[in-house]
């Protein structure tokens, strides 16, 4: 007679290793999503959306400093939010996962306003 609690020992392991990486999964979101939390990193998020921006143009867009900018740019790029170049001497940022995007594009159907 076998109970629902005899698991062969390859099934448990891989029961194990599902939790371990939902774990993990749940880790990563949780640190995305507290560094998206800031309101101003939400309102770069926001103008950013699926295109690549310079420094200049978001800081125009945003309307604050290139220094508080840049802190906040250099928070997203640190949690592998957004995506980096150079060229010249301008510096572009985009979003740098599509699944991240989706979840951006989510949040600005649902929290941007689209201004006319």
């Amino acid at each position: 007679m076998t109970s629902q609690f005899d698991i062969k020992d390859n099934e448990y392991c891989d029961m194990t290793m599902d939790l371990m990486s939902r774990d993990e999964d749940i880790d990563r979101a949780s640190r995305s999503l507290k560094a998206m939390s800031h309101p101003l990193r939400l309102k770069i998020l926001c103008t950013l959306g699926d295109e690549e921006i310079s420094v200049q143009d978001i800081v125009e867009k945003v309307g604050t400093s290139q220094s508080n900018i840049s802190q906040h740019l250099a928070i997203l790029r640190d949690k592998g939010i957004l995506a980096s170049r150079k060229d010249a001497n301008r510096v572009y940022y985009r979003v740098g996962d599509a699944r991240t995007l989706r979840l951006i594009g989510m949040m600005r159907e649902v929290f941007c306003t689209v201004q006319t």
